[in-house]
């Protein structure tokens, strides 16, 4: 059966996140109808992530077998085609090796959260990022989140559902740059916890906001102690905006 590896761009803001559900529409669930419309045959849609419920994806990467032979491109048009009108698409499809992973050989990801730091309500945005009213320093974000960067336990900004084996993390990058009223957020690493960029985004509020001090985030990181964190941030505005499958440096 030959294999293929997709890359997926969605709105999360109406599905109950990537994995398959019982009771409410998964991004892996709707992918997989599609496939299966495709392919005359059930289809298991692999992904390298598990984005949650809200959160948004233009760079994930999934894999899938088919009974039928196609060209990569054919794919990529017929899945879209299924897909209509769900706010899923499928940006590139790609002959893949049978042993490709979509997850197990991915050796990074990264994260983009994005802020509108404005008084007004959010139009265009609505569902697609956070708004914060108050005004954020962006440098002090930025200079506190480099507290996040190499090997450390995560337990601090780790979900209490996580099914993690350990919470210990090694973050590559993280950066906090703001244009305009936009403060985006840019993190990558090899995994990571579940909400655990959320959770750092939201403690990163609390700088930004002058409640605490750069140094903060560096004292709850070492605390190892979940109720230290600062306030999980809202999902929707969290995008996985890329997979690589290359060691990271």
């Amino acid at each position: 059966m030959p294999r293929y590896k997709l890359t997926i761009e969605y709105d999360g803001s109406v599905f109950s996140g990537w994995q398959r559900q019982d009771n409410s529409p998964s991004v892996q669930q709707t992918l997989e109808a599609a496939a299966e419309a495709l392919d005359g045959a059930a289809v298991q849609v692999i992904g390298a992530g598990r984005t949650d419920a809200g959160v948004h994806a233009t760079g994930q990467v999934a894999h899938l077998d088919l009974v039928k032979t196609l060209r990569a491109g054919k794919v990529r048009d017929a899945l879209n085609a299924h897909l209509r009108p769900h706010p899923i698409a499928v940006l590139e499809a790609e002959d893949a090796d049978p042993g490709f992973h979509a997850r197990f050989d991915a050796t990074g990801r990264s994260y983009v959260y994005r802020i509108v730091n404005r008084r007004a309500d959010l139009t265009l945005d609505r569902g697609r990022a956070w708004r914060v009213a108050v005004d954020l320093d962006a440098e002090a974000m930025n200079a506190a989140a480099q507290a996040f960067v190499g090997r450390h336990d995560f337990t601090t900004f780790r979900d209490a559902n996580c099914q993690a084996d350990t919470p210990v993390k090694t973050l590559k990058s993280i950066s906090v740059e703001r244009v305009g009223q936009v403060i985006q957020i840019r993190t990558s690493a090899r995994s990571f916890l579940h909400r655990q960029v959320r959770s750092m985004v939201g403690s990163l509020m609390e700088v930004g906001r002058g409640r605490e001090s750069v140094g903060w985030i560096g004292e709850i990181l070492a605390a190892a102690d979940r109720t230290k964190c600062g306030p999980v941030a809202p999902a929707d505005g969290l995008y996985l905006v890329g997979v690589s499958y290359e060691a990271l440096v």
